[in-house]
């Protein structure tokens, strides 16, 4: 298969073009299509076939569930169910932060497939900030299920590029609208009654809403905490194996203030967070590449964190990559999440 890239800019207008990617999502086709946060790989929601393709595709196990992405929040109401005790904290969180990286993990109607929820009473929805993937949404009149436009555990691709070098020749469509503005897919949040019975989250995936961000409107719970007996089993969501958004390469998580002896033989790369640490000071890299430079801005190194993990695993004078461990605040909180599980061993 012969894979287009159709440049799109969605400050014009790009109707012809969301009408022509969604013909393709409307035949059973998929479209890799970008969001603020990460391109995602598109398929119709409602085409079992069309979802079933997604998985092949990205060899995803079909046990992980997908995220369907909508062209605003009134068209979410069609596909779940919210509790009535749930429905204003729901409310809350979308006038709050969508559009935006914010996906909830809400009761579904039966209008959605097993295939797209891997059997779960609940759908993963969102409403993007990116106005490509909300207009294909509108051109569709239809969810669109879309992971992450890459090969399952590797690392997200946030431009046309890397979907390119991940899925070139596996799909007829890629919309090219330049890099992803955030660069971390999107905060996973489930809303639920906690020990007391007061409407709260569960922070299923750490994102670009923040828990300091979250706060300020709910309590956030952690993955198991506060469960009831009527909430006895947790949804899976994305990005939750040990193991995910990996290079090819071994990954090792490091403290930037602790001294790193090589190993005789091996070339190593090394991620710095502002290109100055102690560890960068360090003349034993083949190649050094920041996440932010000089500035340690954690948004500036969130945009980039996926980008310089592709670009160092491409690099064929690095054997091992080295990545700083960063603050575990705010987006540092994320960030960290994606290293660990991309520096987790695979089949382990």
């Amino acid at each position: 298969m012969q894979t287009r890239v159709m440049e799109v800019d969605p400050l014009e207008d790009c109707r012809k073009v969301y009408k022509e990617a969604a013909a393709i999502l409307e035949e059973g086709g998929l479209v890799a299509i970008p969001t603020e946060t990460v391109y995602g790989l598109g398929a119709d929601a409602l085409n079992t076939e069309a979802v079933a393709n997604v998985f092949a595709v990205k060899a995803r196990p079909s046990f992980d569930p997908l995220i369907c992405h909508f062209p605003n929040g009134k068209a979410i109401k069609d596909y779940t169910d919210v509790p009535e005790e749930l429905q204003p904290l729901v409310d809350k969180l979308a006038k709050e932060f969508w559009p935006g990286p914010m996906t909830l993990v809400l009761p579904r109607k039966p209008i959605i497939p097993d295939i797209v929820t891997s059997g779960l009473p609940t759908v993963a929805c969102r409403v993007p900030s990116h106005e490509v993937m909300r207009g294909v949404a509108r051109a569709l009149g239809r969810p669109i299920a879309a992971p992450s436009a890459n090969r399952f555990g590797h690392i997200s691709p946030t431009s046309a590029g890397a979907v390119m070098k991940e899925l070139g020749g596996s799909i007829p469509l890629i919309l090219d609208a330049g890099a992803c503005s955030e660069g971390l897919e999107s905060t996973i949040l489930m809303p639920c009654l906690d020990e007391k019975g007061k409407p709260a989250v569960r922070l299923l995936r750490e994102g670009p809403i923040t828990r300091e961000k979250l706060r300020g409107i709910c309590r956030v719970l952690k993955p198991g905490k506060g469960k009831t007996a009527a909430d006895e089993a947790l949804p899976n969501a994305p990005g939750q194996l040990k193991s995910h958004y990996a290079p090819c390469k071994p990954l090792i998580l490091w403290n930037p203030k602790e001294e790193f002896t090589p190993e005789d033989g091996v070339a190593y790369g090394l991620i710095t967070y502002e290109g100055d640490s102690p560890l960068a000071a360090q003349d034993c890299w083949v190649e050094t590449m920041p996440l932010s430079p000089g500035s340690g801005r954690l948004a500036e190194a969130a945009v980039r964190l996926f980008a310089v993990m592709r670009a160092m695993d491409e690099n064929e004078e690095v054997q091992v990559i080295i990545a700083e461990e960063l603050p575990e605040m705010g987006l540092g909180c994320a960030m960290m999440d994606r290293l660990r599980r991309a520096a987790a061993k695979r089949g382990e």
